[in-house]
């Protein structure tokens, strides 16, 4: 009897032993698993996480590219307008295509022309044109009594003042080889037209004519 309680006891002890060593692999492998299907989980929402900024970012560019491309027509839209708003306002002397060709007539002067660049529409004021010989140099009075008018420039239409360099009867005078050209007093923006020398002593312009003719400087 006691060899083979002995011997049950044994068995018993043995299958109590592998009865727990599998409760205890159960158990490893459901947390195992448990810990693989949080870590999935873990994993799906970081990905689901980063999918959405990158989807609002791919998005938010297109916007700045179409916002980008509307701002362009835009744009485009004002510099039209910015064009058309320029329409009949006064020249600048900036504003100007200038030259100056010298003539015989009256004893000798300079012909002034001057049209619009190209784009550009703009009134040229009534009155004498500012010329002065040479840099801070001798300005030139009218040549006539009676102030011009307002004149439209626009494409190929182009005006002229005829400049005598020299209106007083005399043997004197001052060197001078430019005309400083500007449409009006206190324009900023000044050109310099390259000449032959000239003596200048009491130098006289008329107004802007259409008619070239009609800007001889004759001086009585």
């Amino acid at each position: 009897m006691n060899r083979r309680l002995r011997t049950a006891l044994v068995v018993s002890a043995a299958l109590s032993a592998g009865l727990l060593m599998t409760a205890c692999d159960d158990g490893s492998t459901d947390a195992a698993d448990t810990e693989s299907a949080s870590s999935s989980t873990s994993a799906g929402a970081a990905a689901g996480a980063t999918a959405t900024p990158t989807a609002t970012q791919s998005g938010g560019t297109g916007g700045s590219g179409g916002e980008a491309e509307g701002q362009s027509s835009s744009s485009e839209g004002d510099s039209d307008a910015a064009d058309k708003s320029g329409y009949g306002q006064s020249c600048g002397t900036n504003d100007l295509q200038w030259s100056a060709e010298s003539k015989t007539q009256a004893g000798g002067y300079y012909q002034v022309s001057v049209k619009a660049k190209s784009g550009i529409t703009c009134v040229l004021p009534a009155g004498l044109p500012v010329f002065a010989f040479g840099s801070g140099g001798t300005q030139a009075g009218p040549a006539e009594q009676v102030a011009g008018e307002e004149i439209t420039l626009s494409g190929g239409k182009t005006v002229y003042a005829g400049v005598n360099p020299k209106s007083a009867d005399s043997d004197t005078g001052v060197e001078y080889s430019t005309i400083i050209a500007s449409v009006s007093e206190g324009d900023p923006n000044p050109v310099s037209l390259d000449i032959d020398s000239a003596v200048v002593d009491e130098p006289v312009t008329t107004n802007w004519h259409t008619d070239p003719a009609d800007a001889v400087p004759f001086t009585s």
